[in-house]
């Protein structure tokens, strides 16, 4: 156990996140996402995606020299799913702008070169997103 850490952040995913650098991408994907397709596959079974973007969030900052550093998949409707609304209301609350929208072969082939996935226990389709990691700087909280 470690104080001020999230205690959804395992060993394994915080050894992913310390080790991904500038522009590294992790996804977290739902409970339906073939997560065998991955590098590095961290499992938190059980946690909704909103859950376990939020303890994402708490350590790992976004990058703030791309575009969208968070892109969600959406279905070929353009329909926002209630759990990528309930993402954008996370990401909202950390001072990120809402996640772009992929098509899901678009999300697949980005997830398929994340450095590693986190495979949660979403259960409601579209759970899916892709985050990019910014610039840890200088003046954060060691």
């Amino acid at each position: 156990m470690l104080i001020g850490i999230d205690s959804l952040l395992t060993p394994d995913l915080l050894h992913a996140l310390a080790s991904m650098g500038h522009g590294d991408t992790i996804a977290l994907v739902d409970a339906n996402y073939p997560a065998t397709r991955s590098r590095r596959l961290v499992r938190l079974p059980g946690v909704s995606v909103a859950t376990a973007l939020n303890a994402v969030l708490s350590v790992v900052p976004l990058d703030t020299a791309v575009a969208a550093p968070a892109q969600v998949m959406l279905p070929a409707d353009g329909a926002i799913p209630e759990a990528v609304a309930e993402m954008n209301v996370v990401l909202a609350g950390r001072g990120a702008a809402p996640a772009a929208g992929l098509g899901r072969h678009e999300f697949y082939a980005a997830a398929e070169q994340a450095y590693a996935v986190v495979a949660t226990g979403e259960r409601r389709r579209f759970g899916n997103v892709l985050l990019t990691k910014g610039v840890v700087s200088p003046e954060a909280a060691p």
